[in-house]
């Protein structure tokens, strides 16, 4: 297995692994716990980082370019332009 396959499968697991404990904190109760499980996902969020600039690094993974000024500035006006509805809805 190639280095670019196995940092390309590390960082499908660790995203998946931080999904899973955002779900679980949204659904556990016990505060103990919860707090576990952030931390847990904070450690994984920081693993995911530096995977990531590993790869980005040698040439593994390549972000998407920057989106425009003008697309980030209208999607956030349509976002909330929603949000502004659904409060006015209530």
């Amino acid at each position: 297995m190639q280095e670019r396959d196995i940092v390309n499968d590390l960082l499908a697991g660790t995203k998946a692994s931080i999904n899973a404990y955002t779900m679980a904190i949204q659904e556990c109760s016990n505060q103990q716990l919860r707090s576990t499980f952030q931390t847990l996902r904070n450690e994984a969020e920081q693993l995911q980082y530096q995977l990531y600039q590993m790869a980005e690094q040698k040439g593994y993974y390549t972000p998407a370019p920057q989106a425009h000024q003008n697309d980030v500035s209208q999607i956030k006006t349509s976002l909330q332009s929603a949000v502004n509805t659904t409060n006015q809805m209530r």
